[in-house]
């Protein structure tokens, strides 16, 4: 696991990559928080789709309710970031679209999408745009 702060928009993004499986479960997500949270001080993590378990990506698990539910709970902001391409399930494309849509779950494409997500900047972006 190579964990590596980066900082935009005065936010603090810990972004993780492993070639590993970090997350298979519930109680593996909630070690993730703490640990990020105690080596980095981050409340915002993004975590490359290949470190997560891939029962986290059938809904009929309910892994993915349970588990982002955790970030939730104890205020992170979390991001996956990695080509979803592969996934035809229109239910949990949906579910990543809604997410997206959102201020604390994203599924994104790049590291970059993903800290632009997770420091706000995508959205000070649209509003600048807007504002000219």
């Amino acid at each position: 696991m190579k964990t590596k702060v980066v900082k935009k928009n005065n936010v603090s993004v810990a972004v993780i990559h492993s070639d590993e499986h970090l997350i298979t479960d519930v109680q593996s997500a909630l070690d993730l928080i703490m640990s990020v949270k105690y080596e980095t001080g981050c409340k915002n993590i993004a975590v490359n789709k290949e470190a997560i378990v891939e029962d986290f990506f059938i809904l009929s698990t309910c892994m993915a309710g349970e588990i982002l539910q955790k970030f939730i709970n104890y205020g992170v902001k979390f991001a996956i970031y990695g080509d979803f391409s592969q996934y035809t399930s229109k239910p949990l494309r949906d579910f990543m679209y809604e997410s997206n849509r959102g201020k604390d779950i994203f599924f994104q494409p790049s590291v970059s999408h993903a800290v632009d997500k997770l420091s706000g900047y995508s959205k000070l972006k649209k509003k600048e745009n807007y504002e000219r």
